[in-house]
């Protein structure tokens, strides 16, 4: 039996060869320039926020290098599987992250580079492995989970590296003849890559982002077919990344230990390597230590935070470009109305080391970005988001539709926009007051002002005889008059030069008539807020508190 016939009778037939799948997926049609990218996630779990960094990354360069992104993934081991694709694209589409080619639900794809789902590859994955066994590149291994065990104890008591190379690759050179023997006796067996690597040789890698590293050369026999005739992680994306014609490859930096042998698959299999950028995991400060941000402990690690929490995406995807970029802060700062397109990611602005997450930063970019919507945009937000996650204020803002998108407005389209909300769901914290169903205050602070008779004497004063929305300067020159007739000081400058001659100062007066009507001493735009109440409402409020 030659090695053809070996490849054959260890592998089977395949619908086609090598060569002709290297036809059925021809060099894309691009830019020299342009980047192709992919996301290619397992079905392990939620989606974390560091894949959320990754596949914006991924779809980001490919958009502004009018390049491609795709979205393959890799479900080859069948026992991790546990998320649905359907919800991954959900959760990446919810960020505004869409992909111009690859999976777009479970069973549902698009693009001529498919299938997109690696278990549907499974004859891709068997005629390269065919020819690598032809090519005396790759051979059965017969090692029972016992020999495994044995071979790991051994090298964990001398102390040597674990896998299987060298003289531990019992069945690497056996003949064709004993192989199929073994075979025909029942023996069960998966393919192994033939590795030509010498470990004492040494390989130069240059990333994208680290620059030249320098590892030592592969030479562990690794597992490229397992039993389940489904591939190994290493050999299917390295097909993948081939016939897809994948220019770049961004992965977290636990990715690095596997250069050697990612860069040999590929030389092995004929291919052109794709460019490698690795980057570093999301890092967080804990009790004094920093540490790797955690899917287990830290809830801001699943994407479905922010949308529990209500932070907007496009915040998100703010915060998430000055952690790609050094530089991306300050063009936003000095650009503030300024879009993610309109910024061009750069490799050299990219950190090779740990960015620390930093939710406050997150938290003031968004309170930022809010403060830049209009009143309707975050109307509009604040009603999906309730929907979903807060009914009584959901029902307030739709029975009040325009009186509280005119509480939105307060102090909102001015040269210094007011920044309380830093995501949605602090809206019922910041406005619970301004809904007579949601106001029932535990108590009021009127701060300088504490006798009740003096309190209930300035609030009648005020609704007697010196009420008025008409504008604010009258308004407020009302609540000055209102101070010069029971003994507290209009002018703040007269007040400080003779303080002892008042009772107080507008100020003191202004907050008696903020809390009584929100029960809060700091609140937005007082005059805003007595013109949204009108009249009768601001009356009632102040006899329910008198």
């Amino acid at each position: 039996m030659n090695r053809k016939e070996f490849a054959e009778f260890l592998i089977g037939s395949t619908e086609h060869t090598r060569d002709e799948y290297e036809k059925m997926y021809p060099e894309r049609n691009l830019d020299e320039k342009a980047m192709v990218t992919r996301f290619a996630p397992s079905p392990t779990g939620f989606v974390h926020i560091g894949s959320l960094f990754v596949s914006f990354l991924d779809t980001k360069f490919a958009k502004q290098t009018n390049g491609i992104s795709y979205l393959r993934v890799e479900d080859t081991d069948q026992k991790r599987t546990t998320e649905s694709i359907s919800n991954i694209t959900r959760d990446l589409s919810n960020f505004g992250i869409n992909f111009d080619e690859g999976m777009l639900a479970d069973d549902k794809e698009i693009g001529n580079y498919g299938p997109y789902l690696q278990s549907k590859r499974r004859d891709i994955y068997r005629a390269y492995a065919k020819d690598l066994i032809e090519k005396g590149l790759a051979y059965p291994c017969f090692l029972s989970e016992e020999e495994m065990n044995e071979i790991r104890s051994m090298q964990e008591d001398i102390k040597a590296r674990i896998g299987i190379y060298g003289k531990y690759a019992k069945y690497r050179n056996l003949s064709i003849e004993e192989a199929v023997a073994k075979i025909e006796a029942g023996e069960k067996y998966i393919i192994r890559l033939k590795s030509p690597g010498d470990f004492d040789n040494k390989i130069i890698f240059d990333d994208v982002i680290r620059g030249k590293m320098e590892f030592n050369e592969n030479d562990l026999d690794i597992v490229i077919i397992k039993s389940d005739g489904l591939p190994t992680y290493h050999f299917a994306h390295a097909i993948d990344d081939h016939l897809m014609h994948t220019t770049h490859v961004i992965r977290g930096d636990e990715w690095v230990s596997s250069i050697p042998l990612h860069v040999q698959l590929f030389d092995m299999l004929g291919f052109k390597a794709p460019r490698y950028l690795h980057i570093s995991p999301l890092m967080k400060k804990d009790e004094g230590t920093v540490r790797k941000l955690s899917k287990r402990k830290d809830p801001e690690a699943a994407v479905s935070y922010y949308h529990e929490e209500g932070i907007p995406t496009y915040a998100v995807l703010l915060y998430i470009m000055t952690v790609a970029n050094s530089n991306f802060e300050a063009w936003l700062d000095a650009n503030p109305y300024g879009k993610i397109e309109d910024f061009d990611l750069t490799f050299n602005k990219m950190s090779a080391s740990g960015s620390l997450f930093d939710m406050d930063k997150l938290l003031n970019i968004s309170k930022n970005y809010i403060s830049r919507l209009k009143a309707t945009e975050v109307y509009d937000m604040a009603l999906e988001y309730s929907k979903e996650y807060d009914s009584e204020l959901y029902d307030l803002l739709t029975k009040y539709k325009d009186y509280s998108i005119n509480i939105f407005n307060i102090e909102r389209e001015q040269k210094k926009p007011r920044k309380d909300l830093a995501k949605l769901s602090d809206i019922k914290n910041e406005m619970w007051y301004m809904y007579d169903e949601l106001f029932n205050p535990e108590k009021y602070d009127f701060q300088n002002i504490t006798d009740k008779d003096e309190i209930k004497t300035i609030l009648t004063t005020y609704m007697d005889k010196y009420y008025t929305v008409d504008d604010k300067d009258s308004w407020f020159g009302n609540i000055k008059a209102l101070c010069d007739e029971l003994g507290y000081a209009s002018d703040m400058k007269a007040y400080k030069e003779n303080p002892d001659n008042y009772k107080g100062n507008v100020a003191d007066v202004s907050t008696v008539l903020r809390v009584a009507l929100t029960s809060r001493a700091q609140t937005p735009d007082l005059y805003e807020i007595m013109r949204l109440f009108g009249k009768d409402r601001i009356n009632n409020r102040y006899k329910k508190f008198v």
